[in-house]
């Protein structure tokens, strides 16, 4: 039974803490949009978008309006594009991409993802055009955000895709560069990517999943730390303990917004992303929670272990609170996005190296990380090498979002705006991977995959 105290607490929570639901995101099918006439297939799917999605804008305000819980965001994701474009003639899938976005406007949504393709163990046709085809989409669409699965641990690595990978993120860093490269910030490169994340820019809809779905993601790092105020110096037996009894009420909000949701659209209810996404605003980053754990400043010795912490406890505390979780899960340490990490990194305590060290045990890996604009293309391609190896021997996924800010260098900032913050320009490693890069193939599939 809900008591005065859960609500004067959630309340709370909402109103000083930044809680909120970042995304609520309906994943639909584009399988029966397929056609041989690429005019048609897009004609079919932006009917279908505008359809299926026409009410979700609506419905989410509404929610937020008799439920008093912000919802940040609202989004699609679509089956990935590679597949249901490839069954045209057209050599280049720019148009697809304009149509998503044009769908976007028709709804009034955040963003919209599936301008994607799966190539962990090889290209089809579409998968090549779709890669060639994202520096100008990206370049000429507001709101359309692209993924590309390189790498599983059943698969290995596809090091051709890697390499390609690199000098599309350069291409479209370039094409973007009159706005900070922000087309980068769209465009993210995983291992072991999920078909049921309402998080961009990763998001697309499964080909596994039902024809359309509600999928949504929590956040709350700012209730986390407040709750770890409150057990300064206690051991951390007491603060894993205070994070999942913190997870469980911050989840239980999302799986309310969820139901709901599904209910009024009438479209099945997927799962709840449990994740901890920080903002650039104060009072809302991952690093302050970690840092209130009893680290001077995120990055220094400690903070690996910290982490770790803190993505089972949310893992162990949300579980227990939606009917379905699923998505990435955890807690995200975008460093654009989080005040507390651009902090670390402006006063050197945050590095890209121990970025990734932390990816091991977080959710996701790399993102909104700016680098210099003159980084080569052969090192962006080998830091996804090794996110993707981090992702394929650990069973988990990881992603790399970088953005090489063109025109800018270590010591310049990059200013996003919005959620996506602003990125301080981080040094990569001066030495080359292109001899590594260049040898292609695939990196086989560690021992422990064959499981079968």
């Amino acid at each position: 039974m809900i008591n005065t105290k859960d609500i004067i607490e959630t309340i709370n929570m909402i109103d000083k803490e930044n809680l909120d639901i970042r995304t609520i995101t309906m994943g639909i099918s584009l399988l029966d949009c397929i056609d041989s006439d690429g005019k048609k297939a897009r004609t079919k799917i932006y009917d279908k978008i505008t359809k299926q999605a026409e009410n979700l804008v609506k419905t989410a305000k509404e929610i937020e309006t008799e439920y008093g819980i912000p919802i940040i965001h609202k989004r699609v994701s679509v089956t990935p594009i590679s597949l249901i474009a490839q069954s045209s003639s057209d050599k280049s899938y720019v148009e697809y991409a304009k149509i998503l976005d044009k769908a976007t406007q028709t709804l009034g949504i955040d963003f919209i993802g599936g301008f994607s393709a799966l190539v962990h163990k090889g290209y089809t046709k579409g998968d090549k055009i779709l890669i060639e085809s994202i520096p100008e989409s990206l370049a000429v669409t507001e709101k359309v955000c692209s993924s590309v699965n390189v790498g599983t641990t059943k698969a290995g690595i596809n090091m051709d895709a890697v390499k390609d990978m690199g000098r599309i993120v350069k291409e479209t860093a370039y094409l973007t560069r009159e706005n900070e490269s922000i087309g980068c910030a769209k465009l993210v490169i995983f291992s072991n990517a999920v078909e049921d994340n309402p998080f961009m820019a990763g998001a697309f809809h499964g080909v596994g999943e039902a024809d359309s779905i509600i999928n949504v993601g929590v956040s709350g790092p700012g209730v986390v730390k407040c709750a770890l105020e409150e057990v300064k110096g206690q051991n951390f037996n007491v603060v894993a303990e205070t994070i999942k009894k913190t997870a469980f009420k911050i989840t239980r909000m999302g799986q309310l917004v969820a139901g709901e949701a599904s209910k009024r659209l009438n479209v099945p209810f997927g799962i709840v992303d449990l994740s901890l996404a920080p903002t650039p605003a104060v009072g809302d980053s991952v690093a302050r929670v970690l840092e209130e754990m009893g680290l001077e400043s995120c990055g220094c010795p400690g903070t690996t272990a910290a982490l770790a912490l803190l993505n089972d406890a949310v893992k162990k505390g949300g579980i227990m609170a939606a009917s379905q979780v699923g998505g990435l899960s955890g807690a995200f340490i975008p460093v654009s996005e989080d005040e507390g990490m651009i902090s670390a990194v402006n006063s050197g305590s945050l590095n890209l190296e121990k970025l990734e060290a932390m990816t091991c045990v977080c959710s996701v890996g790399l993102d909104m990380i700016g680098i210099p604009g003159d980084t080569p293309e052969s090192t962006i391609s080998a830091i996804i090498a090794d996110e993707s190896a981090i992702g394929m021997i650990n069973n988990k996924t990881t992603a790399v979002r970088v953005i090489p800010v063109y025109g800018k260098s270590v010591g310049d900032e990059a200013n996003f705006g919005g959620l996506l913050g602003k990125a301080p320009i981080m040094p990569v490693s001066k030495f080359s991977s292109e001899t590594f890069i260049a040898r292609g193939g695939r990196i086989p599939a560690p021992i422990h995959s064959f499981k079968n």
